[in-house]
């Protein structure tokens, strides 16, 4: 033994008996770290708060503590030696480190547990952070500090409010419960639970939260807001409300920017405009607030609801752009509408509330109860936005349904329909006007015969959805025949094509995906040449 070294023999033993605790199956695989001592480091006089009893010490003056790396300051103190704490009284103060700097007070301080509960004037410092309450508790394990009675945090650019809080010097992140109020120079945000880190400045949203600036108004219950670009993302139906208030945008996903009043949304985006009652929809959209433009796509439909019976309009990609004082609908794609009085289907569709028109272009068709109309263009003037009259430009070409095999028609190259309480009351056509009517014998209710009639012009003056009377312009040219004698070929006007097989039924059956057959689309018309 004496041949080995002291050092070889003393870490030879160590290993040892390291090995055999490790083998004894009653005992953890590794001891609890023992609680550091508090110590005393400087008092300007100090004595026992019993004599003969050296339990609990009083030092006074200038009092100095430290607990592992952190240093407590204070007036006066008693301090349980027995119990490794202490309380601590006036001017109290603990510093962490030379970023963490706690005031109060009195405190509680209990070395066993890492955990300093300060109280009255309560005052945390860490860096550009601070943190004001009456009752503050810090859990040196966790890195942890809180308030639970009330306080506020406040760093470079917010001031934060609640009932309960508790922040982390470490990662910067403070955590807000209960009548939660941010104060932004820009905007106020309240909620009822709130993560916000001190370091950029983001605010996460985690439950019922209203975000008021002279911009506008947010509801979210989930997303995040980046306090200084005041850029966010919003989840699970966020809504966000104009700056007049008469618009909303809402959204599973939605992506805000605050400043430049740009709102991107995704899967199952909903924009009201309450003013010209409208709502877009969509699966994905987009929303500029300070120049009123919106547009969606993907499931994409228009509500208009200004009228008892609302008009469902859905098309690949839906626009709306504020023109002055006026509003401007575009549709673009496979644009199909339904309203109880009117339906339609075209391949684009615009319409101003300056003018009150609405526009259909490319192969469209029109319906309004029994009567089928297309043309190259057709325009509807609406009054309060019901249908007041509509204009046919270039082949026009109007339809009523008798029964499944008659179909009374009428064509030329202009048509001008008029209203009254919805219902159409006059037809006007000219350019080469032709018609075939059934005429019933009212009495036996059995078809007169086929009535085909060229003229230059016509009216058919309508009464219940019926013609009551029609009167050709100069010199018509009319033929009769009875229907046993009529061809097939007889019965329809060249050009006529039963549409309702495009004809939406309801108000869903405008996303059902369907197209004109090419044997029913119009012929290219003949462009003119142009001469030199």
């Amino acid at each position: 033994m004496n041949r080995i070294p002291k050092t070889a023999f003393f870490c030879l033993l160590f290993i040892l008996s390291a090995f055999l605790y490790g083998m004894q199956g009653n005992h953890s695989s590794f001891q609890q770290e023992e609680p550091k001592k508090i110590y005393l480091l400087h008092a300007d006089s100090s004595r026992y708060l019993k004599e003969n009893n050296p339990d609990v010490l009083v030092p006074m003056g200038n009092v100095s503590f430290r607990h592992d790396s952190t240093y407590l300051y204070c007036d006066s103190a008693y301090i349980y030696i027995n119990q490794n704490s202490l309380e601590a009284f006036s001017n109290v103060r603990i510093e962490q480190g030379d970023t963490l700097f706690i005031y109060g007070d009195y405190l509680i301080y209990d070395g066993n547990l890492n955990l300093a509960k300060m109280r009255e004037n309560v005052r945390m410092e860490n860096n550009e952070v601070t943190l004001f309450t009456d009752s503050f508790n810090y859990d040196r394990n966790i890195n942890i500090g809180y308030y639970f009675d009330g306080g506020m945090l406040v760093d470079s650019l917010n001031e934060l409010t609640s009932v309960y809080g508790q922040y982390s010097p470490e990662t910067k992140i403070a955590t807000f419960k209960e009548d939660v109020t941010l104060e932004n120079p820009q905007f106020v945000l309240k909620s009822d639970t709130l993560m916000y880190s001190t370091e950029n400045k983001i605010a996460t949203i985690l439950g019922p939260t209203e975000i008021t600036s002279e911009n506008g108004i947010i509801h979210s219950t989930k997303g995040w807001y980046a306090t200084e670009s005041e850029e966010s993302t919003l989840y699970d139906q966020s809504t966000v409300i104009s700056q007049d208030g008469t618009k909303t945008i809402s959204a599973d996903t939605l992506y805000y920017d605050r400043n430049t009043g740009i709102a991107e949304a995704f899967s199952n985006m909903v924009i009201n405009d309450t003013v010209r009652k409208i709502i877009l929809m969509g699966d994905y959209g987009y929303f500029d607030d300070l120049n009123d433009f919106a547009f969606a796509t993907d499931s994409a439909q228009l509500i208009e609801y200004s009228q008892i019976d609302s008009l469902f309009l859905h098309a690949d990609t839906l626009q709306m752009k504020t023109l002055g004082q006026e509003r401007e609908v575009k549709a673009f794609y496979g644009v199909r509408f339904f309203r109880k009085d009117l339906q339609g289907v075209c391949d684009s569709l615009q319409y101003n509330t300056a003018d009150s028109m609405l526009y259909l272009l490319r192969n469209p068709v029109l319906w309004n109860t029994g009567y089928q109309i297309t043309g190259d263009t057709i325009k509807v003037l609406l009054n309060d936005s019901t249908i007041n009259r509509f204009y046919v430009r270039e082949r026009s070409f109007a339809s009523e349904e008798v029964n499944e095999t008659y179909f009374n028609q009428m064509k030329g190259k202009y048509m001008t329909g008029y209203f009254e309480g919805g219902d159409l009351s006059l037809v006007e056509i000219e350019g080469g006007t032709e018609s075939i009517y059934y005429p019933i014998d009212e009495k036996n209710m059995e078809f007169v015969g086929r009535n085909k009639t060229e003229s230059p012009y016509m009216n058919i003056y309508v009464a219940n959805r019926k013609p009551v009377k029609i009167w050709w312009g100069p010199e018509p040219v009319a033929e009769m025949l009875p229907i046993p004698d009529l061809n097939p070929d007889q019965k329809f006007l060249k050009e006529f094509v039963d549409f309702n097989y495009l004809r939406p039924v309801d108000r869903y059956d405008i996303f059902r995906t369907i197209e004109m057959k090419e044997e029913d689309k119009p012929a290219p018309r003949r462009q003119r040449t142009r001469v030199q």
